[in-house]
């Protein structure tokens, strides 16, 4: 149930409707605006000026020609229509999901906002055919996106004053009773570590990958509780996954030894060890020699290429949201991440906030 103006509807009710009479603006005094009537001031001022609803007095004449308002649309009742701010608000009701908000219309837009820090997921499909119909626009941020509390997370309103409640309804139709846009919470919170190489296990070099991944984990709340050093062999690797498995770590990483290198048999080890391979190889780069697979328990178990240890932004940052989401991920899902899988490296990262994996 909506309260819109005192009055409450649901989404099959019949909603008190408005159309609009346009006169000059010399002669609206005593006349109700049926919009509102944004002014700019540049370096200064950009807002609502006068709010719809309110009665024109002969004071507000000279300031509404100084806006360039020549003429005004004034309200006059029919049956079958619905104003742009019950539209809007309609709209909102429409597409929200669980774990947000929506803000007051104004000027006859209206926004959904976070309570919750997730993933974003959008229905693209639904949100292509809505924007088809001509009359609404409905702008969100990407699919498959992290987002904060207080989030701004989609914008809409409807293009005409009034808008015919059929629209609205192929609206409905669209979405058949499902939210436009949903948050899923975070819901992995812990981790587990292989690290493989016979440089590192017998102490030729630093470990550089654990603090690495420990960071990108960190942004999110996940606590690394187990972690373990292995040779290059697949029984040692085989035998560090099952040592970490037993932890109950919500996920397990392994990093190094993923390329085709003859040394590196990783991937053969986490292959012997879960119970299904998503893919070993992805449409994105760097991240190319990524691996997933989900124990039997559903545990995912990921291998992680090298890239991870020297670019800001890889196919991990892009998988490890719906990981984390406890989202499972499919073969198709990697498949379409070629659209848009090239990094540009760019001389500063400014991941997320850029084209790739989007």
């Amino acid at each position: 149930m909506v309260i819109y103006q005192g009055i409450p509807y649901k989404k099959n009710m019949c909603i008190k409707k408005s159309t609009f009479k346009l006169i000059k603006t010399q002669d609206a005094i005593g006349h109700i605006l049926a919009h509102d009537m944004t002014q700019i001031i540049p370096g200064e001022f950009k807002g609502a000026r006068f709010c719809k609803g309110h009665m024109v007095t002969e004071e507000d004449i000279p300031v509404l020609l100084s806006m360039g308002k020549e003429n005004l649309y004034i309200w006059e009742d029919i049956k079958g229509t619905l104003c742009e701010d019950q539209a809007a608000q309609y709209l909102a009701t429409l597409c929200q999901g669980s774990y947000m908000h929506s803000t007051p219309v104004k000027e006859g837009k209206i926004e959904l906002i976070a309570d919750q820090e997730g993933l974003l997921t959008v229905d693209v499909t639904s949100l292509n055919a809505i924007n088809s119909l001509g009359e609404i626009l409905i702008a969100t941020r990407y699919t498959n996106t992290a987002v904060k509390t207080k989030d701004v997370l989609l914008g809409a309103r409807v293009i005409p004053l009034n808008i015919a409640e059929g629209t609205m309804k192929k609206v409905e139709e669209i979405l058949k009773g499902k939210p436009l846009i949903t948050i899923t919470p975070w819901e992995l919170k812990t981790a587990a570590i292989v690290v493989t190489g016979n440089e590192v296990a017998q102490g030729r070099i630093k470990d550089a990958f654990t603090p690495i991944i420990t960071n990108k984990l960190d942004k999110y709340g996940i606590k690394v509780i187990a972690h373990q050093v292995s040779t290059d062999d697949i029984p040692s690797i085989q035998n560090a996954i099952v040592k970490l498995k037993e932890a109950s770590p919500d996920m397990i990483f392994c990093t190094g030894g993923m390329s085709v290198d003859p040394d590196d048999q990783t991937p053969i080890a986490i292959e012997n060890c879960c119970q299904k391979v998503v893919t070993y190889g992805t449409p994105v780069l760097p991240g190319s020699m990524f691996m997933l697979g989900y124990f039997e328990d559903g545990v995912p178990i990921m291998g992680l290429p090298g890239c991870v240890m020297y670019h800001e932004a890889t196919i991990l940052d892009i998988v490890l949201l719906r990981v984390i989401a406890g989202i499972p991920l499919s073969r198709e899902d990697f498949v379409t991440m070629g659209h848009g899988g090239l990094c540009l490296k760019c001389e500063r990262c400014h991941f997320p906030n850029c084209v790739f994996g989007k």
